[in-house]
Formats: structure tokens, C-alpha cells, sequence
């Protein structure tokens, strides 16, 4: 059964190319991305790593760190990461799990066997500073992920949890954004909302992104 969001993000004891560690130890009250790939020495792949590299610093700035699985091994892993570092133009600084027996792949659900029975799918977990799995995405084996959008997702929800509202169609930082339909009190809706806001139905009210000056 795919793990659903909400629950707790299973945790596993990791051999990966930074050490042996518990994976929720390691991610010691931050949010972490956890991103699966087929296989080592693959190309969709070898550019994601690079991305993920190029990028880590950002999402670090939101409290956010990656982890990266594959079903091959550490000698695998670690010969792999000579491609990225030379043909991405980066140095790796993220973890990748080891995972021959492909144990923390099937604890998470990253095997769809109609797809491809040894192979993991492109699986992506945003799993919260309290372990819980907030969101998920699925590719197939062949298309890569856009980093981008990872980074957007992360944004909406930690803007969720601190302002009380939600992102619409199409969302990026800095657009407007609705009220949570849950929040009815007009007292709190003008101290919560100091920009104002339009309503265009009961439930459909747009205001100013509220963390922004």
C-alpha cells in the first residue's frame, strides 16, 4: 500500500555515500526530500544529482535537505558520483542510499511493479520536520523531474502551515494567494490579513501574500 499523506515517513537505518546513519536522526528537525532513481550511471538521473547539488544551498535556506536512492551499491554509488561531479559541473553534497536489496525502496513504495519490477520509479517524498509525509509526486523511469517545482511545492507548504492560507493554480512566490476556507471570524480574518482581501464567493477570497513586505 502507498504511503499515504499524513503518516509518519517510515524510518530506516541508511548505508549511503555520506555514512551510515537513521534516517530520522539525520534529519534532525528539518524538512528533507527524499527522491528515488532507477539505477546508478543513468543519464536522466546523473543530471538530476547535479541539479539537486547545484541547488541544495537554496533549499537549505528553507530548512530543507536532500536524500537520494537508488537500488545499486555503495562502490556504485560512489563510482557514479565521478560522472556527476564532471559532467554537471558540481560537487556532490548530498546523500545517496545504498539499497541493493531494494529494502527501504519497498518500505516506501518506490517499486511499481507494472511499470518495472526491480527498478524504482522516480518517486519524490516532502516529508516534514515532524516526519510526516506533507506531499508525493510519481515519474515514470524516463522523465526527469523539474527542481524548480520542488522548490515551489516546498514553498506552499510552508506557507500553509504559517499563514493559514492556500496557493492557486499556478502558484509562484510573491502572487496572491486564497484565505483558508476554514477561517470565517471577520475580526481575525482583518488581524491575520492586514492587506485586505477580495472576496469573489464564500469560499474564494484572495489576498496579498501575507509573509511578504
Amino acid at each position: 500500500m502507498s504511503l499515504q499523506l499524513g503518516t509518519i515517513a517510515p524510518n530506516f537505518e541508511a548505508l549511503t555515500t555520506m555514512g551510515t546513519f537513521d534516517f530520522h536522526d539525520w534529519k534532525d528537525n528539518q524538512w528533507a526530500i527524499f527522491f528515488s532513481h532507477p539505477a546508478d550511471y543513468t543519464p536522466v538521473c546523473t543530471t538530476e544529482l547535479g541539479m539537486a547539488s547545484k541547488m541544495a544551498e537554496k533549499f537549505a535556506r528553507k530548512n530543507c535537505k536532500f536524500i537520494a536512492l537508488s537500488v545499486d551499491g555503495l562502490e556504485s554509488h560512489k563510482g557514479w558520483i565521478n560522472d556527476i561531479e564532471s559532467t554537471q559541473n558540481t560537487k556532490m553534497n548530498l546523500p545517496i542510499v545504498a539499497d541493493e536489496g531494494a529494502k527501504v525502496a519497498n518500505l516506501y513504495g518506490m517499486i511499481h511493479p507494472k511499470a518495472d519490477d526491480k527498478l524504482t520509479v522516480r518517486s519524490v517524498f516532502f516529508i516534514d520536520p515532524t516526519h510526516k509525509i506533507r506531499a508525493t509526486l510519481t515519474y515514470p523511469p524516463a522523465t526527469g523531474r523539474n527542481f524548480d517545482e520542488l522548490y515551489r511545492v516546498l514553498e506552499a507548504l510552508q506557507l500553509t502551515d504559517q499563514k493559514s492560507v492556500a496557493t492557486p493554480a499556478n502558484w509562484k512566490s510573491g502572487d496572491d494567494v486564497v484565505i483558508v476556507p476554514s477561517l470565517k471570524d471577520e475580526a481575525l480574518l482583518k488581524a491575520k490579513f492586514p492587506k485586505g482581501f477580495e472576496v469573489l464567493t464564500p469560499y474564494l477570497r484572495i489576498t496579498p501574500q501575507p509573509d511578504l513586505d
